[in-house]
């Protein structure tokens, strides 16, 4: 490494004079950097820049003959010696700025003024020694020797570099890491230069490493300076943030507040706006919408409806259907909403999503009848869900939809009233929070229900399962003995979407309510719409009659289309077999009773299952099964996939045709066949090692990607499809369904199709499966004259 400075030091010089040059011409044009700051260390770049360019001349001159070689000889070791010593003094400059700049010192340390005084007297024996020789003399042929008080040059500056060194360190918290690296190494690299210069007589390495930590002291105030800005650049920004939420939070509240307002026309729509915004929101999510834009939707969403401010209050209050006049009235809405926001004129979405919202898909809405993709895509995501909320709020004209039965309305409003990928998009959410709801705790029955008239009060409906159920409680009647009033509590058996008894119309119709009979704790009881109801009932000795704290039980339990109800009172042990209308519809019993309180309600199901045995049949099965079979066994589907076809082996290719009918209960889209994919030891559905890789429903849906296989299909509705409510009524009167498979190792394309659905799915398998079947299966539907090809 000597010898490589040795050999080339003279071009090291000169580069490193250019560098110092250019960083003195670059600090004079920056901005960034204060003022006095900025002139230190320009005075140090240009200190650093002609010590080396004196010290390369006096190497370049030495020993050369001629009096203007002498005389470069002696102004350049005196330049060195007397630029050495300034450069004590220019670094003290510096850090006397920082400190009354940076650390906003007000009084600066002693020591800083003592160092200055050190500078000073350098400089003056740098003049001394020129005249005297104390440093350095030059002999008759020109060459330049060191002399007897040579270290004596490097004392002030060595110790007042230390000295300023206790300044920095002392005031190290005040600075930048940064700063604090540079100040310490411009004090020891030089303080190492020295010694090295000391020991290698001939070579510049103080001079050399003085312009190198000046060199780094500008490139390290530079990245300081770059940390400082992009740091005022993130607060700059983070402040810009926080306004910028504080502005959407009043805007929010602006908004939220206005809706308040224009939901004080009607009870029925209060809290609608803020529902459907959320949904709004999450459909955008779900599309793959930037946070600002799914932002965009959830306010045009909040403020869609705004347009009913301008409505006649004696039209949205009426209780009766709208007439023509009145309905034109309505569909004035989307325009009054879209005036009113236009005045918003930094957020033009808001205008759009009021004005389009109420356009459908297909060419059928309003205002102006747009179809398609010409509807802008803000209002195709509204509309959604607009007729989410709507389906499922109770208003004057019905009860709130079930999330089922709206979740067909998309099924069947999809490319027709809707955006498919909306709708569909919508559908996912709807079993999404379906599936929530099944993982949280089921909604129990009242602990206490205080009945007055017969039937004013019933409780929540206890499913009856095929796990036997007990249900117990107290009994007190609320009526003296002198009243002479009837006083008993009863159970209501009944069939319903929301688990709730219903005795409003519209609410029965909603709900599609069935009614199977009602049952007291004696000799009486109701059959309504059960096939056939039998009763064995008991007296017994009464152990305490209407005494409260007695317990009355109920331990009820189902197979198929049978139920059995053993009811046990005081006075009465009453077992009842009750036959449904069909396997397929569900039994939930509620209780109730009149002039009495029923405490301490409880509900406990056993984890054993009924057998046939131990329900007797009192009523022939219904079966739709009774049709010619070919080469796999027919099968009745009385719930959701209640049973299976075993499973066909799946090599090559396959091709599966068989005859549906929906059961006579079926009243969904999804009551129909569904293809199963899957791996089991033995070929059976849930079989040992069970692996599910497609659920088909074959009216175009599938369960989405699964835990084995990735899935996704494709849907076409040919000119043969006779609409939805069509659609299943055929299904209803049976249907030929065919459908083929095509393997190519781990990948499966199934396509389907029947009534003008046409469907192609595609299974990708994560794995590699050995064998891979087919099963048929469904929801409320029988499946026969199966043939595989």
């Amino acid at each position: 490494m000597i010898e490589y400075i040795i050999a080339n030091q003279l071009n090291i010089m000169l580069m490193l004079c250019g560098c110092c040059g250019i960083i003195a011409f670059l600090l004079r044009v920056t901005r960034f950097i204060p003022a006095s700051k900025k002139r230190a260390l320009q005075l140090m770049e240009y200190l650093a820049f002609f010590l080396l360019w004196f010290d390369r001349l006096a190497y370049i001159y030495d020993g050369m003959e001629g009096s203007y070689a002498n005389t470069m000889v002696k102004l350049s070791n005196f330049m060195v010696f007397f630029l050495t010593a300034s450069i004590l003094l220019g670094f003290n400059i510096y850090l006397k700025d920082l400190l009354a700049n940076e650390c906003k010192l007000k009084t600066l340390p002693r020591r800083i003024q003592a160092v200055q005084y050190m500078a000073y007297i350098a400089i003056f024996m740098t003049v001394v020694s020129h005249f005297t020789g104390l440093y350095y003399y030059i002999d008759e042929k020109n060459v330049y020797h060191r002399g007897d008080l040579f270290l004596l040059a490097y004392v002030f500056p060595l110790f007042g570099s230390i000295i300023q060194y206790t300044i920095i360190r002392q005031y190290k918290n005040y600075f930048s890491k940064i700063i604090y690296y540079s100040l310490a190494l411009y004090i020891f690299v030089p303080v190492l230069g020295g010694v090295q210069q000391f020991i290698f007589y001939g070579i510049s390495v103080l001079n050399i490493e003085m312009a190198v930590v000046s060199i780094l002291l500008y490139v390290f105030t530079y990245l300081d300076v770059n940390n400082k800005v992009a740091n005022s650049h993130e607060r700059e920004i983070q402040n810009m943030q926080v306004e910028k939420e504080k502005i959407q939070k009043l805007f929010a509240q602006t908004a939220m507040a206005f809706v308040s307002a224009v939901e004080k026309k009607d009870d029925f729509i209060k809290g609608n706006a803020a529902r459907v915004a959320k949904y709004a929101k999450r459909i955008a999510e779900l599309s793959g919408k930037t946070p600002y834009e799914c932002e965009e939707a959830y306010f045009a969403a909040l403020l869609h409806d705004v347009g009913i401010i301008g409505i006649p209050d004696e039209i949205v209050k009426n209780e009766a259907d709208l007439g023509e006049e009145e309905y034109a009235v309505i569909k004035n809405k989307p325009l009054i909403g879209s005036e009113i926001l236009s005045n918003i004129t930094e957020y033009p979405y808001l205008e759009t999503g009021a004005h389009y919202s109420h356009e459908r898909y297909n060419g059928t809405g309003y205002p102006e009848g747009l179809k398609g993709e010409d509807i802008p895509e803000i209002a195709r995501i509204i509309a959604v869900a607009d007729a989410y909320v709507a389906m499922t709020s109770k208003n004057r004209y019905r009860e709130a939809k079930p999330s089922f039965v709206v979740r067909e309305a998309f099924i069947k409003g999809s490319g027709e009233q809707f955006d498919p990928k909306f709708a569909d998009i919508m559908v996912k959410i709807i079993d999404e929070e379906a599936g929530e709801k099944s993982v949280r705790e089921v909604e129990k029955p009242e602990t206490e229900l205080l009945c007055g008239e017969y039937r004013q009060q019933t409780s929540y409906g206890i499913p009856v399962e095929d796990s036997p159920t007990v249900v117990s409680f107290d009994f007190k009647p609320t009526l003296h003995d002198e009243d002479r009033e009837f006083s008993m509590p009863s159970v209501i058996l009944f069939d319903s979407y929301d688990n709730r008894v219903h005795d409003n119309e519209k609410a029965i119709a909603a709900y599609r309510y069935t009614e199977y009979g009602e049952f007291w704790f004696d000799e009486h009881s109701i059959s309504t719409n059960a096939r056939k109801i039998e009763e064995k009932c008991v007296k017994r000795k009464n152990k305490g009659g209407k005494k409260a704290g007695y317990k009355y039980e109920i331990t009820m339990s189902r197979y198929e289309d049978h139920l059995r109800l053993k009811m046990v009172s005081p006075s009465y042990e009453k077992d009842t077999i009750v036959a449904l209308p069909s396997g397929s519809k569900s039994a939930i019993l509620a209780l109730t009773g009149e002039h009495c309180v029923l405490r301490n309600i409880s509900v406990k199901k056993s984890d054993k299952k009924v057998k046939p045995d131990d329900i007797p049949r009192i009523a022939n099965e219904i079966k739709y099964t009774d049709r010619m079979e070919a080469d796999v066994k027919n099968i009745q589907i009385n719930r959701k996939r209640s049973a299976s076809t075993v499973g066909v082996e799946l090599k090559d290719r396959l091709r599966i045709t068989f005859h549906s009918m929906s059961l006579p209960g079926a009243d969904l889209v999804w009551h129909c066949p569904y293809l199963v994919l899957f791996y089991s030891d033995d070929g059976t559905v849930k079989g040992k090692n069970y692996r599910e890789y497609a659920l088909i429903k074959l009216y175009g849906e599938n369960e989405g990607t699964m835990e084995y296989a990735d899935n996704s299909i494709k849907v076409k509705k040919t000119e043969g499809f006779p609409g939805w409510d069509a659609w299943k009524g055929r299904n209803k009167k049976g249907v030929e369904y065919q459908v083929s498979l095509k393997r190519n190792d781990n990948r499966i394309i199934t396509m389907a199709s029947n009534l003008g659905i046409e469907l192609e799915n595609k299974t990708t398998i994560k794995e590699a499966p050995t064998k891979v079947f087919a099963a048929l299966t469904g929801d409320q539907v029988a499946i026969t004259d199966i043939r595989v090809i």
